[in-house]
């Protein structure tokens, strides 16, 4: 069925993700019209993608369904569909089958896509770690690999593994690695832990950090068993090994792409939006798109302007708090008042390097934690992004908690997956992930 479905006082919301889910929440409490579409028909939070990826959580259990989330919000149409077309002009969208809906305001939140930087080889061999399905993807990659080793079919150096980028995502998925290898390793699943190379163009890891931060990462990590090698770039990736700028080669079976993202196609690809830095949409301060009345775009589809000239970083609390603040501006605008900039709070930035491991830069001030207390700052600040868009929180903390205080080699349970958190009380109320294990089967929103 094709046709245009046009609903003047409707809010149309391009993205399930923390950004759009927030947006959504805040006008449905409002009692407006919204229609919520994305590709999934579930909400996935990011920022515990490495522990699905290593076989720590299920990964049903960071995907809720955007049926459970909007439940009780009878103003909000949630719509699972692949669009093929951002029109700002008209504040619409276009659906793979035809379709175009819009409303009265428009607003982008469509997220990311990984950033290869034209590295030859990449795209194709390595395993981003962006989205559910990815982190599902690697997890069974990982395993066929461990099986592999342990039935004598492939050597032990199969399970060595290449991790590029620095960042919070390259140092949280390596720490969780050489816990996991480790683990193995102590249970007799595989003859050694595999080596975990972690390769960085920059001098230090946790570049965004302070200097603390950064020697307490490198320290951990070395200490776990991890092989950082830093001003070090990648200069191709194949399937059989990775080739370095400084001539050097690894070789590994498992490359995992940690260094950069950028905006999802659909919305470089939008005629009429000025774009910046990682192909994200350029916005003024309140959040609106200039030349487009009634646009806005947030979250990491968005340069968000920060402090003295800044941009905002892609981290889960401003795209939280934008999908907020962008929704406080629609109802701004409907009673007749100007939108407003906006103001973020900044909770700080913070990674987790391993059990009992973590830094935290808390607060705009950046106090300075690590260990155990940066552990329990990780899992405050998580917790309330995940209350943001899930009902359960109790349950991540709960599960957080043990997960802090277990042995993790006495636990691992690589054949199985932990028991799943129940989002709702319908059977149906479940996520539809769809892995395709070929890297040639990706898609981009």
């Amino acid at each position: 069925m094709t046709g245009q479905r046009n609903e003047s006082g409707n809010v149309v919301v391009l993205g399930g993700g923390l950004a759009g889910v927030a947006c959504a929440h805040r006008l449905g409490d409002e009692g407006i019209g919204v229609t919520l579409v994305d590709r999934n028909d579930y909400h996935q939070f990011q920022p515990l993608l490495y522990q699905v990826a290593t076989a720590q959580l299920p990964a049903e259990d960071i995907a809720r369904p955007h049926r459970v989330i909007f439940h009780a919000y009878p103003t909000v149409e949630v719509r699972t569909a692949h669009v093929t077309e951002v029109d700002v002009a008209n504040l619409s969208l276009t659906m793979s089958d035809g379709e175009v809906v819009g409303g009265s305001h428009l607003v982008i939140a469509a997220g990311a896509q990984p950033e290869f930087f034209g590295v030859p080889g990449a795209a194709e061999h390595a395993f981003p770690l962006y989205s559910v399905a990815d982190a599902e993807r690697l997890r069974l990659h990982v395993q066929d690999l461990v099986r592999a080793v342990s039935e004598g079919q492939l050597d032990e150096d199969a399970l060595d593994v290449v991790v590029v980028g620095g960042g919070p995502t390259g140092v949280e998925i390596t720490g969780a690695l050489t816990e996991l290898m480790a683990a193995l390793a102590t249970m007799d699943r595989i003859p050694k832990s595999g080596r975990i190379f972690l390769i960085d163009r920059g001098s230090t890891l946790l570049g965004a950090f302070s200097s603390r931060s950064h020697k307490y990462a490198h320290k951990k990590l070395t200490t776990q068993g991890a092989e950082p090698r830093l001003d070090t770039g990648v200069a191709s990736v194949h399937a059989d090994r990775v080739e370095l700028d400084d001539g050097t080669a690894i070789r590994t079976r498992t490359v995992i792409w940690g260094g950069g993202e950028s905006a999802a196609p659909v919305v470089q690809a939008a005629a009429g939006l000025k774009t910046g830095r990682g192909g994200r949409v350029d916005v003024l301060p309140d959040l609106t798109v200039e030349g487009h009345p009634g646009v806005y775009a947030i979250g990491d589809a968005a340069n968000i302007p920060g402090a003295h000239g800044t941009t905002l970083p892609q981290l889960g609390s401003v795209a939280q708090q934008s999908g907020d603040w962008a929704a406080g501006n629609i109802l701004r605008e409907r009673n007749g008042q100007p939108p407003q900039p906006f103001h973020y709070k900044d909770k700080g930035i913070m990674a987790m390097i391993g059990r009992n491991a973590a830094v935290a830069e808390v607060g705009k001030h950046r106090h300075q934690v690590d260990g155990p207390i940066a552990f329990a700052a990780w899992l405050g600040v998580h917790a309330m992004l995940l209350s943001g868009a899930h009902s359960k929180a109790d349950a991540f903390i709960s599960w957080a908690w043990d997960y802090f205080e277990r042995d993790h080699a006495a636990t691992v349970e690589w054949s199985a997956k932990p028991k799943r958190i129940a989002w709702g009380d319908d059977a149906a109320d479940v996520p539809h992930i769809s892995v395709h294990r070929d890297h040639s089967s990706r898609k981009s929103r």
